[in-house]
């Protein structure tokens, strides 16, 4: 199967504004990871829904590759890095969780009739990733690293709800996909707020707030307000979402050595 070769033969590709070090560097730097984990979760199945419709197919298909990689690569130095038992279980919990996920990504081409399934996996793989993120902030005990969480769960959301909204253009077997994109937009809203009014964000954060915000003025106008989702809107969210996703994680880095 091309696709599935393609794949492997892009094990080894990231995507640049995603790309970290080889290794964890601290506690903020494992925080920032952990949450990308969550977001890539979501990426990934965005991707898969852009590939089955045919929708900025050929973006959707190195999404997918550099998804799967970075996920790859993060799983393993964040397990490395695990600084007590407790976390280092999740991790081994996220792998096996991961390797199911990961066998429906690759293992046949995108249909609607599939949807169900794989954002059940879906959910296992964010459930364990946020678990893992959420360990590690309560770890570090720092205000400065809970701003580090919170700016990487926005990455999470903004793929979630380009994932709900391709499912729904597709007319995919999901349950409550218009909802659960309306309470992601709202906790995308308020989570811009708290960063925006947090004292430990400097003006060069404020500056990339002030970019995600104009951002989001596109992605939310490209979601739209529940109807059934044109091919148009479809290719407007995919492309809005990946967007904002280079902003926001730009933001999380930013946390992210501001915290150290």
């Amino acid at each position: 199967m091309r696709r599935r070769h393609m794949l492997a033969a892009g094990a080894l590709l990231a995507m640049p504004a995603l790309h970290g070090q080889a290794a964890v560097a601290d506690l903020n730097d494992a925080i920032n990871k952990a949450g990308r984990q969550r977001m890539l979760s979501q990426r990934l199945s965005k991707a898969w829904l852009a590939l089955g419709q045919q929708i900025e197919p050929k973006r959707a298909e190195r999404v997918l590759e550099e998804s799967m990689a970075t996920f790859d690569r993060q799983l393993i130095e964040l397990k490395v890095f695990a600084p007590t038992p407790e976390i280092r279980t999740t991790y081994t919990q996220l792998e096996g969780a991961w390797s199911e996920y990961k066998g429906v990504l690759v293992g046949s081409q995108p249909t609607a009739a599939a949807t169900t399934r794989l954002m059940s996996l879906d959910a296992q793989v964010l459930q364990l990733a946020h678990q893992g993120t959420q360990q590690l902030e309560q770890h570090a005990a720092k205000p400065l690293s809970q701003l580090v969480n919170l700016a990487g769960r926005q990455r999470m959301l903004s793929q979630r709800m380009a994932k709900f909204h391709l499912a729904l253009a597709w007319k995919a077997p999901t349950t409550e996909a218009a909802q659960q994109i309306d309470a992601a937009r709202t906790e995308f809203v308020a989570g811009l707020d708290k960063l925006g009014g947090a004292k430990h964000t400097s003006p060069a954060i404020q500056e990339q707030l002030n970019l995600a915000r104009q951002q989001w003025l596109f992605f939310d106008a490209a979601l739209g307000r529940g109807a059934a989702p044109a091919r148009k809107d479809a290719e407007n969210v995919f492309v809005a979402s990946e967007n904002i996703l280079q902003v926001m994680d730009n933001i999380t880095g930013l946390y992210s050595r501001l915290a150290t």
